[in-house]
């Protein structure tokens, strides 16, 4: 398995697992279409940043930005969006994984894995003294797996429909 950065032709294959990340039942407020929908559009918006003259390996559209590929025998099998946010506590700069999908078929082979390994050295390579994730509280297999990999809840957003 290798990481590498992605790169211009990689947006189709980005852009499609989209519907990937909400393959669990979702809260009853929002449809899977809306999930799907918002990380297509910030997934889009990163490709549309890069420069015109992009070359095959584009580490970022922004220096705080990333967006990598997981390869599996020379395959796309998964793909990590991050991020860098200001905590609204401390406002202090900090690293966020707000993509992290694996295809059909490189679930459970250590995709997701590899993926949240290089989140983290991404993190503590800019100095981030924390890795943030949202996962929806209805998503328990994903919550599972990242509670084992150490990472706490911190706070629930609660919902009401007007």
């Amino acid at each position: 398995m290798t990481i590498r950065q992605a790169a211009p032709a990689d947006r189709e294959f980005v852009l499609g697992l989209a519907d990937r990340l909400v393959s669990f039942e979702v809260p009853p407020f929002r449809s899977k279409a809306e999930f799907a929908d918002g990380d297509r559009r910030a997934l889009a918006e990163w490709f549309a940043r890069l420069p015109d003259d992009s070359h095959a390996e584009a580490q970022s559209a922004e220096a705080d930005q990333a967006l990598v590929i997981a390869e599996v025998d020379g395959r796309p099998a998964g793909c990590a969006y991050l991020v860098t946010l200001i905590d609204f506590f401390t406002q202090q700069p900090h690293a966020h994984l707000s993509v992290l999908a694996v295809t059909a078929e490189a679930e459970g082979k250590g995709v997701g894995s590899a993926l949240l390994d290089y989140a983290e050295a991404w993190a503590r390579a800019r100095g981030s003294a924390r890795l943030t994730l949202n996962a929806l509280v209805t998503n328990h297999r994903a919550r599972a797996i990242y509670e084992r990999r150490g990472f706490a809840g911190e706070y629930i957003r609660y919902h009401k429909t007007l």
